[in-house]
């Protein structure tokens, strides 16, 4: 074999050694590659489902559960009664946690719990072996209820007047310091001098337990802005794309409210609401008047779309000054997350159906149908 033959093959050799070093790199490189997303996205996935597992099963639930937990119980044991009662999610990751932790010496017993609580609740009342404190009070503040409504409700439940409940809504100096406390929630826009109550809308529906024997007023107003604050300010970039301010998005949550009953309905009169805003069109809808009334009619008149007021749908174009009731979280997930619709117009029935229209002329031709 020729000297320069042999030097040929040798090139050859070291060339295909070569690309076969690179292929091996790349193949390499991408396993790396595809394990390091594995475990990324594996991570993420767990943490977040710790994460949820660390939180009550159900905050709004106060269901009392009757859970008993045996003389000798180990800790599985325990984790797994919790699970099976639904006072927890996960039992394995309630056992990491109380490893973690540290925590031990639960007394056994029969406990009466309930889904709001978190881990660390739990743990307390099994480690104390006291069950959680039954509440003295239980109010129940239905969606659409004004601050007058409110007000009635809670004077015929707790110990105090009406009358004390509707001057703390008046008393501005007050309503500074919340807004100092709840920042992101409660914003300038809250203290025109037009608006009736400052807190009209952001006191939010729910269940709400006392366990004091006098409960003050701001110890139920302070209960239901944090519900509020729960609720609200975790989608303030939802509401932003909306290109609302928090309180628009409160005052447009409270409309909604008030003109629908289910979650479908919801989220189509929001698509009409925000059409009608986006063509600077009235919104015309008749709770408005209501609220700008001060009272509670069966029926609308044509003489009362006539009233002066910064609510009155039916004389501005814009949303009104400020919010007219609390609302669901239906309603206000529909504010952030309107379907998208071509109607313009809807009308109810006498029957509680809704009619939707493209055109005014459509909507008439509704109105001579459904409307006797």
């Amino acid at each position: 074999m020729s000297k320069k033959k042999k030097t040929n093959i040798d090139k050859n050799s070291l060339i295909t050694r070569i690309e076969e070093i690179k292929t091996v790199r790349k193949i390499v490189g991408i396993i790396i590659i595809a394990l390091v997303v594995i475990l990324t996205i594996g991570s993420i996935s767990g943490f977040l489902y710790v994460k949820s597992a660390l939180k009550p099963v159900d905050p709004d639930s106060t269901k009392k559960i009757k859970v008993e937990i045996p003389m000798g119980s180990s800790t599985s044991d325990i984790a797994k009664i919790l699970e099976d009662k639904g006072i927890i999610k996960d039992s394995r990751v309630f056992r990491f946690y109380i490893k973690f932790k540290n925590e031990s010496e639960f007394q056994a017993g029969n406990y009466t719990l309930t889904q709001d609580l978190s881990i660390d609740e739990v743990i307390k009342s099994l480690k104390s072996g006291k069950v959680k404190k039954e509440p003295i009070y239980t109010v129940t503040i239905p969606e659409g209820k004004s601050i007058e409504q409110m007000a009635k409700i809670f004077s015929s439940k707790l110990g105090f007047k009406k009358k004390a409940f509707i001057d703390k809504m008046k008393d501005q100096a007050y309503i500074e310091k919340l807004m100092d406390r709840y920042p992101k929630l409660l914003t300038e826009d809250i203290l025109n001098p037009d608006i009736r109550f400052p807190l009209e809308g952001y006191l939010f529906a729910a269940t709400y337990n006392f366990y004091e024997e006098e409960p003050t007023v701001e110890a139920v107003i302070d209960k239901m802005l944090k519900k509020s604050n729960e609720v609200i300010t975790p989608h303030l970039n939802d509401i932003k794309k909306q290109n609302l301010t928090v309180h628009e998005a409160v005052t447009m949550a409270s409309l909604i409210e008030n003109e629908s009953a289910t979650k479908k309905q919801r989220k189509k009169i929001a698509g009409v609401f925000y059409n009608r805003l986006e063509d600077e069109m009235k919104l015309q809808t008749d709770p408005t008047v209501l609220y700008a009334l001060g009272k509670h009619k069966d029926k609308v008149l044509l003489k009362d779309l006539e009233v002066d007021s910064p609510y009155n749908t039916y004389q501005i174009k814009n949303l009104p000054i400020g919010p007219i009731s609390n609302f669901s979280e239906n309603s206000f997930e529909a504010t952030i997350h309107p379907e998208d619709t071509d109607y313009k117009y809807f009308l109810h029935d006498e029957n509680g159906n809704i009619h939707y229209s493209k055109t005014h002329k459509e909507h008439v031709k509704l109105k001579e149908k459904y409307i006797k």
